[in-house]
């Protein structure tokens, strides 16, 4: 894994946690459980690509691979 995937899990959990916390302002409880395990599941799957890379990168490579992750989501925005 590599830190675009991080970013990009990141990007999904925080989706993912706001439609979970709009769905329990609108009353809808299944539906903001759904989110939540999905929120989960991304920041797992972030969590484990920082880890990673922590272990795989210095920490210039890794500067440089994480601005480069977050400009490349940017840009798909």
């Amino acid at each position: 894994m590599s830190l675009d995937e991080a970013a990009r899990q990141l990007k999904m959990a925080a989706h993912d946690a706001q439609v979970s916390f709009d769905c329990v302002g609108l009353g809808d409880l299944a539906r903001a459980q759904e989110h939540a395990v999905t929120l989960r599941t991304a920041a797992d799957a972030a969590l484990l690509a920082l880890t990673q890379a922590m272990e795989d990168m210095s920490p210039e490579e890794a500067s440089r691979a994480g601005e480069q992750a977050v400009t490349a989501l940017e840009e798909n925005v």
